[in-house]
């Protein structure tokens, strides 16, 4: 990354001229969200919890022979019927009038915080530590954040969270499995917020649903008018490159996310290909499985290693575990050598915290050999 790209990826220049004149204040004071591909975009990449295994489908050929069946001149089918169809049954017969379908998952949590969350009134509730794309859609919408913490083992504390939400909090955002906490929300969990008095909407976002033996929240969505659930092609199946996700809800609220929605907010390519994985769901079944057997084993080996102090359960295709001291710098040699992973140190909960993604077994075994270097040179007796 060069330092100009640097420096427009951080924001650190403050807007000036006709932007600083005329921007809200809130875009102007907003923290923009740090992706991983900001702090590195080569080397063996462990740190965007990523599919390296590959992608579940690719687009169809069509440049030998030629084939324009894609019928590119013509702008694409703004609700995606066919491709709400395959996805509904394969998520156990969810209907096409319960399914948006959505620039990845963070446009449909823009859109839900844009309906239903009146600027500088309203707010939404989060439960630290979890994705940081919450905090930046509520900002930029002018929309408050009331935050209930997990407690030290990444659990909801429920009481707490129906104690303060009163009549302005009008979304929950639930992470199920969490990031970067790894581990998936029971289901019971869901259940007794969906039951309570509160008069909002339950937001389950299952980005690694597919990882969890608990399965997912969406068949709760028949169950309860006030539970919608988020959901990605970007983790599993390997597709984060096409930038496709749904949001699975009460036909009501899925109906209002189509009226807001740009008009034609999928493209015809991006909706092939997710076609074409549809069509392709042994391959997925076959990635999971040997992703999470490489999960165990990379497991069992931080287990093994004397500075790591904690390896957290997991629900997905990373880990989260705890080293003695120097967390934040043995991240940065790491990556400076070639394998990058993501420091979480400064998340609530996670003091002296990393986050690997589970990739190829080469890969890992790369990983393991590099953070046992870095701990010899930066290590406890360093410090």
């Amino acid at each position: 990354m060069s330092a100009q790209e640097e420096k427009i990826s951080d924001g650190a220049d403050a807007p000036s001229g006709v932007a600083a004149r005329l921007a809200r204040p809130n875009i102007l004071a907003l923290h923009p969200y740090r992706c991983a591909r900001d702090d590195y975009s080569s080397g063996i990449l462990l740190d965007a919890n990523e599919n390296a295994l590959g992608p579940t489908s690719l687009p169809t050929n069509s440049l030998d022979p030629y084939d324009n069946s894609l019928t590119l001149e013509r702008y694409p089918c703004p609700y995606q019927v066919p491709l709400k169809e395959r996805y509904g049954a394969y998520r156990g017969g969810i209907r096409p009038d319960q399914i948006f379908v959505g620039v990845g998952s963070d446009e449909a949590i823009d859109l839900l915080i844009r309906i239903f969350c009146v600027p500088a009134k309203d707010s939404i509730m989060i439960t630290p530590p979890t994705y940081g794309m919450y905090n930046v859609c509520a900002n930029v919408n002018d929309v408050d954040i009331v935050k209930c913490p997990l407690t030290p083992a990444f659990d909801l504390r429920i009481e707490e969270m129906l104690a303060i939400a009163n009549e302005t909090v009008k979304l929950m955002f639930v992470c199920s499995p969490g990031n970067p906490t790894a581990k998936a929300i029971p289901l019971a969990d869901i259940e007794k917020l969906a039951n309570s008095a509160y008069q909002g909407i339950i937001v389950v976002d299952e980005a690694y649903v597919d990882f969890s033996a608990q399965g997912s929240a969406a068949d709760l969505v028949n169950k309860y008018p006030n539970v919608v659930v988020l959901q990605t092609l970007s983790k599993a199946f390997g597709l984060a490159g096409i930038r496709l996700g749904f949001c699975i809800g009460p036909p009501d609220i899925i109906q209002l996310m189509n009226n807001v929605k740009a008009p034609y907010n999928v493209n015809s390519l991006t909706s092939e290909v997710a076609m074409n994985a549809m069509k392709n769901i042994d391959t997925l079944d076959k990635n999971v499985k040997e992703l999470l057997a490489e999960r165990d084993v990379v497991a069992g080996q931080l287990n093994e290693v004397d500075f790591v102090t904690k390896v957290y359960p997991s629900d997905s295709n990373f880990l989260l575990f705890r080293v003695k001291s120097k967390a934040q710098d043995m991240y940065k040699l790491m990556a400076d050598r070639g394998v990058v992973t993501r420091y979480r140190g400064n998340e609530l909960h996670c003091d002296e915290c990393i986050r690997v993604t589970i990739g190829k077994k080469e890969e890992n075994e790369r990983f393991l050999v590099e953070l046992k270097k870095a701990w010899v040179e930066l290590g406890d007796d360093k410090v």
